[in-house]
């Protein structure tokens, strides 16, 4: 029996995961696929409603820090993808202790109770954000740690306990870091939707500072088929860089974003940049090219299409919007 636990499967790219691995987009659908999530602001049943009758879908609301709750769901477990995580900056900004909370503490009891129930593969889904910011070329996954917010901080040090799990245990672990999502069901405070949302309703949208901090975006359909690649093919122990090569300014992609709206830049209002704003972030994802990985969906296609979903499901992210204003 092939059963998997997929922690955080509610949020905006765990549900992702769940909705294209029980669609049969990665092969073999596993017998049964466990979705472990604390259902926080974040996290939203209606994310896994297209498959919420597929009967190998087992829902179960809970907290990955909660060992009673892992002990329970673990045994037998072919593989955990964790994707359980506080994640936005600002938010780490302002209360920092639930995320060194979940994303510290939560992986090292899920890494513990993999290990204690001998579970032969774990995953852990992390981000570019753990290298800080970078002028010019772009980080392989050898190069150093230097996260430069306090959620960027807890999703490094994660990863740390991962590899030290992997050394000390003998553990299966792999690490995916992944450049910016976007894409269908993003909560919206994250950039594109919250300027999405906000456009649509005729609001005006923020930009941080000059816009000229750089980004690279990969669709969030392109980064889960990259995580099961890596789940099914990746070297024990070994990290691995998912992107797209795609390098936009904050400026830019506003740009493009007020056109895909009918906006124009009057709908902009210049705002004071983020503490410990990080200038760019580029990734080397040559090892993940190696297992076969490549971006299939064009930016210019997938925004699109993106700003045509919050367009045709307001009923899904307005009842989001009071919980998106921080």
């Amino acid at each position: 029996m092939y059963k998997i636990v997929v922690t955080g499967g509610a949020g905006f790219i765990g549900s992702c995961y769940v909705r294209r691995l029980l669609g049969g987009a990665y092969g073999a659908v596993p017998d049964e696929v466990i979705v472990l999530d604390k259902l926080t602001y974040a996290g939203n049943m209606a994310n896994l409603a297209p498959v919420e009758h597929h009967p190998a879908l087992r829902f179960v609301r809970g907290d990955i820090v909660d060992g009673g709750a892992l002990a329970e769901l673990l045994p037998g477990a072919r593989a955990i993808v964790n994707f359980a995580a506080e994640t936005h900056v600002d938010r780490s900004i302002k209360d920092p202790d639930v995320f060194v909370r979940t994303n510290v503490l939560g992986t090292q009891r899920l890494l513990e109770h993999a290990v204690r129930f001998q579970v032969p593969r774990f995953l852990q889904v992390s981000t570019d954000e753990v290298y800080g910011s970078i002028e010019t070329g772009s980080w392989t996954e050898e190069c150093p740690l230097q996260p430069n917010s306090p959620y960027a901080a807890s999703k490094a040090g994660a990863d740390l306990l991962v590899r030290s799990y992997g050394r000390t245990h003998g553990l299966n672990v792999g690490i995916t870091r992944c450049s910016n999502n976007y894409g269908p069901y993003q909560f919206p405070e994250k950039v594109i939707p919250r300027f999405v949302t906000t456009l649509l309703e005729g609001g005006s949208v923020p930009l941080y500072g000059d816009g000229l901090h750089v980004r690279d975006w990969l669709h969030v359909d392109d980064h889960c088929r990259g995580i099961q690649l890596v789940l099914d093919k990746g070297a024990p122990g070994e990290v691995y860089h998912l992107g797209s090569g795609t390098e936009l300014t904050n400026r830019e992609l506003t740009d493009r974003l007020l056109t895909a709206c009918g906006a124009d830049w009057s709908m902009v209002r210049e705002v004071a940049d983020r503490e410990g704003h990080d200038r760019r972030y580029a990734l080397d994802d040559r090892k993940a090219q190696a297992l076969g990985f490549r971006p299939r969906i064009r930016f210019e296609d997938g925004l699109l299409a993106t700003v045509d979903w919050y367009r045709q499901n307001s009923a899904w992210w307005r009842p989001l919007l009071p919980a998106a204003v921080h």
